[in-house]
């Protein structure tokens, strides 16, 4: 959460300052042809040639890089890689994405192009840090201050993520008057819609309900016979889950990129307030 503008604003700009050519490109906004976007921010072929005969070094940003890892793609993903690998003294790159599951499986993959290319590392979260500086910038443009500790009660509900904050900070700068809780409830309202998430619930099979919701509760192995055993409860088999039930589950829940896989047996949702949604389903039940 806030990599792209990290990349776009801190990271491009930084590398500029240091004396780097830089191409950033975001591959979701080019997903149905990625090769012609590569062409077009750096005229590939001749620019790599280029490079071969050139001090200068290069920063090439690939933003939503899990886009080469779709099938669709593995041909214009092993050229790629190929053009890369002879150059790596002179274009540096950096990959990032917002699934850290595909992204897992691009680079930790044997039979991906990229596979064992590069490191991955987790992008750190935003925190408390974050919400003082926003929080002197509103004061610094408002007649109404907004402590600190309503900021960050405010980026708690919005389950720490910057884009929602962000949202909540706009609303009270142009409603500040009316104070942080109604800032918040506005923002509330519109980024945790639960009409979008009870759509999504409802296209989902009775076991890949069940293993969301056991994610959300905090199931620590969802392969273990105590997991399954609540499985085939809810589900209705008068007996434990087979071994199959959850992990085909998960299958479906990774390539829909509702969930990501840590280690063997261990998920977590990526969408925060789907997990909120959720849990508050399981109050209702």
């Amino acid at each position: 959460m806030g990599k792209s503008e990290f990349l776009e604003k801190d990271l491009v700009p930084a590398a500029k300052k240091s004396g780097l050519l830089t191409a950033y490109l975001n591959l979701w906004d080019a997903r149905e042809n990625p090769r012609a976007a590569l062409i077009s921010v750096l005229a590939l072929s001749e620019l790599m040639r280029n490079f071969d005969h050139s001090r200068r070094k290069l920063l090439l940003i690939l933003d939503e890089a899990q886009v080469l890892a779709l099938p669709t793609h593995s041909d214009l993903a092993h050229s790629l890689r190929a053009a890369l690998d002879i150059r790596k003294q002179t274009i540096k790159v950096v990959f990032a994405g917002s699934s850290e599951s595909s992204l897992r499986r691009m680079f930790g993959r044997a039979t991906e192009p990229f596979y064992n290319w590069a490191p991955i590392e987790p992008f750190a979260r935003l925190g408390a840090e974050f919400v003082a500086a926003m929080t002197r910038k509103v004061n610094q443009l408002s007649r109404y201050p907004l402590s600190e500790r309503e900021a960050l009660r405010a980026f708690e509900s919005l389950k720490r993520t910057p884009e929602f904050f962000r949202r909540y900070l706009q609303r009270y700068l142009a409603y500040a008057e009316l104070g942080s809780r109604a800032a918040l409830d506005d923002t509330l309202a519109h980024v945790f819609n639960d009409a979008s998430y009870s759509f999504l619930w409802g296209k989902l099979l009775p076991a890949d309900q069940a293993i969301l919701r056991a994610i959300a509760e905090g199931v620590s192995d969802l392969h273990s016979l105590p997991a399954r055993k609540q499985l085939g409860k809810e589900l209705g088999l008068g007996k434990p889950a087979s071994l199959d039930t959850p992990k085909n589950a998960l299958r479906r829940l990774q390539k829909e990129e509702l969930v990501m896989k840590l280690e063997y047996g261990h998920y977590r949702i990526q969408d925060e307030g789907f997990v909120e949604w959720l849990r508050q389903l399981d109050l209702e039940r």
